[in-house]
């Protein structure tokens, strides 16, 4: 056929990818042509509207970058980013929950030995955070790989700040002998998405808010198990229930305990009150 028109042109689309050699390709092109074309007939754009999308597209692609990557967060706040999880992980009795990456995570974080302080120069509540990491229904998985990173107090990663600052509240340690884990940071604070993008006009055209619960990203991983991408989340934070990201599960909200003046779990004796987290982590078994 030369000629197609609105009734005809899905199916030939569908076909034309229908020699695709690889089966998963032509399995993903043809579903997304068929919604694709469904979405399009659904709302009948007008040619203004279509394009308007393809320039939102375009500035998507340009706001990424190595320290940002705005089609994450876009996936990430219209729920996407959590679909995939949720399909992905459909069977993990007594593993710990699961949650999105974020667009903050940075490949190859400082190595740094247990017990370090994350942020001897950020100011904020001291924070002790500590925890064991463990096979789902099984004993504790030694040397442990424990990838952190969060917000500092007043909402911002470091990635956020002047290009050629000093990597800071972000950290790869290893589990001890005992899967056990612990470091210093400060109390997060909750903090809006980037909304200097186009995923933050979105979000203001259309009403939303931005802003994500404090929090705290872990990323654990073993030989032998999947690897764990979650948070764990301040207790009585008030965007629990309305997080841009749709990232809350309540197994993963805990207290930040307070803490009087005295001596801390690690032995550092602390002249001011201070916060402490514990926080134990269960890995699934790879399927086989």
């Amino acid at each position: 056929m030369r000629e197609f028109d609105e009734a005809s042109l899905t199916e030939a689309v569908i076909r034309r990818f229908g020699e695709t050699p690889d089966p998963r390709l032509r399995q993903v092109m043809q579903a997304l042509v068929g919604h694709l074309h469904a979405f399009v007939r659904d709302i009948e754009p007008s040619f203004e509207e279509w394009q308007t999308a393809i320039d939102f597209l375009t500035r998507t692609g340009q706001k990424c970058d190595d320290r940002r990557q705005e089609f994450i967060l876009l996936s990430d706040t219209l729920g996407v980013s959590m679909l995939v999880d949720a399909i992905n992980h459909r069977v993990a009795a007594g593993a710990t929950p699961t949650t999105v990456l974020g667009p903050f995570y940075v490949e190859n974080p400082p190595v740094l030995p247990l017990g370090t302080e994350l942020a001897a120069r950020a100011p904020g509540d001291r924070l002790h955070v500590s925890g064991r990491i463990a096979a789902a229904g099984g004993g504790p998985l030694p040397g442990a790989i424990v990838d952190v990173w969060q917000s500092d107090a007043e909402g911002f990663y470091d990635v956020q700040r002047p290009v050629g600052e000093a990597p800071e509240l972000r950290a790869r340690f290893e589990a001890d002998a005992e899967g056990r884990f612990h470091f210093w940071t400060v109390v997060p604070s909750a903090y809006p998405v980037p909304t200097d993008g186009p995923v933050g006009e979105m979000l203001k055209a259309t009403g939303r808010h931005p802003m994500r619960p404090a929090h705290i990203h872990f990323m654990i991983s073993a030989p032998g198990h999947e690897t764990l991408v979650t948070h764990v989340f301040a207790d009585g934070d008030p965007y629990l229930d309305s997080d841009a990201v749709f990232g809350v599960k309540e197994a993963l909200v805990r207290a930040f305990e307070q803490n009087p003046p005295g001596t801390a779990p690690d032995g550092r004796v602390m002249d001011t009150p201070w916060r402490s987290l514990t926080y134990d982590f269960a890995l699934r078994p790879l399927a086989g």
